[in-house]
């Protein structure tokens, strides 16, 4: 890896960062802001702000209208666009659009990209990916997928029941996962204003950063033309991979961000305060914290960078996006943990960015597969990888 970045990329780098001072930082406190995320009102002002500046969905083709950015890129535009928890949403890189517009620029048909695609990526419209199932469906074990597409003529027919789906409410279309009857699974794609859609309710969670929320959904004789089958039928897990190791890595890039952001508001609290005669850094207990601080940082960073240039030769990096993912997900809870507990009383309150960011961060040690899940995967990988080695 070459560790130096170029010109161009500097130059994006520190617009990003002057973008998400100037524009969005100061809309942090936006009234159009409620449990389940940002109101399409706000998500429209911020997407807004960043077509003018020439920032929004960076991460798709020129063709498309994006910067074309390679993995390498991402992995620093997306920590700068992080540093705020509404720069995801005003740059068109949040989850699960982000990874949606990469799945589609793969797979999608020109006739699916011009429905669906191009508008995704010009921040007109928004998109669920509808895959985890509330027991006994589809978890951390996709293959116990229960929702089923039958065929009928023309159309297929879903019918089945998902939880926990990331930007639900207010999605314009829907990237379904259903078994088909080979019993493998399809991705589908359909209009959410179909009948048989239905978005039964809203999830209450500990995070309140994604847009549209998290939403239970179920289909109920849905049609879905042919036409819509994303890619081709029965390879819905293939694609999957498409999708999930490059959208791991952007969880990481992001959470990185708001890691770096809670631990430079603890490092100014410990500057300014003062206690019993010194500053609140000068103590061992804290500045051992911030030294802390500073090197989960930095492993993280690199196991994301490292990740990202595994991806940019060509390869699926499953295995370190699996790390990256580990790592990151553990570094930066350690790191916004550390930040509250220096903060103080003020940590555990609306006072700082830092409790939003402490409640934003913890489901990432469960989104895109819990920790557990990857270290089992990974620990197989190992032993199939040194299986008839030294005895």
């Amino acid at each position: 890896m070459n560790f130096a970045l170029s010109d161009e990329l500097i130059t994006l780098q520190s617009r990003v960062q002057a973008f998400i001072a100037n524009e969005i930082i100061p809309m942090e406190n936006d009234s159009r802001q409620s449990p389940h995320g940002p109101s399409e009102a706000l998500r429209q002002a911020l997407v807004e702000k960043a077509r003018v500046h020439g920032l929004l969905t960076p991460h798709a083709s020129r063709e498309m209208g994006g910067l074309g950015l390679s993995h390498t890129a991402k992995a620093v535009i997306f920590e700068e666009a992080a540093y705020s928890p509404l720069g995801p949403t005003a740059m068109n890189i949040h989850a699960p659009d982000e990874g949606n517009i990469h799945l589609m620029e793969v797979v999608a048909t020109e006739a699916q990209k011009d429905r669906w695609l191009r508008p995704l990526v010009q921040g007109r419209i928004r998109s669920c990916f509808a895959m985890t199932e509330p027991a006994p469906g589809a978890g951390s074990d996709p293959s116990m997928l229960a929702t089923t597409a039958v065929r009928d003529g023309d159309d297929y027919v879903i019918n089945g029941h998902k939880w926990l789906i990331t930007g639900a409410q207010g999605a314009d279309f829907a990237i379904i996962m259903a078994r088909t009857e080979d019993g493998n699974a399809t991705m589908f794609l359909t209009d959410t204003d179909q009948p048989g859609f239905i978005l039964e309710c809203m999830m209450d969670s500990l995070d309140t950063c994604f847009t549209g929320g998290h939403g239970v959904l179920r289909f109920e004789n849905l049609r879905v033309p042919a036409a819509n089958v994303l890619g081709e039928v029965g390879k819905g897990f293939r694609y999957a991979q498409v999708r999930l190791a490059p959208a791991r890595l952007t969880h990481c890039m992001r959470w990185l961000g708001q890691a770096r952001r809670a631990h430079d508001v603890a490092c100014a609290y410990a500057n300014r305060r003062e206690s019993f005669g010194k500053r609140l850094g000068e103590h061992q207990g804290v500045g051992f914290m911030l030294a802390d601080n500073e090197m989960d940082l930095l492993t993280t960073r690199l196991a994301i960078w490292h990740c990202a240039w595994v991806l940019d030769q060509g390869e699926r990096a499953n295995f370190e996006s699996s790390m990256a993912k580990v790592i990151s997900s553990e570094g930066i809870w350690r790191v916004i943990d550390r930040s509250v507990q220096i903060l103080g009383g003020q940590g555990v309150t609306s006072e700082a960015i830092v409790d939003r960011i402490f409640r934003d961060a913890r489901g990432f040690r469960i989104y895109d597969g819990p920790n557990e899940v990857h270290r089992m995967s990974l620990a197989r990988k190992i032993l199939s990888r040194d299986a008839g080695g030294a005895q």
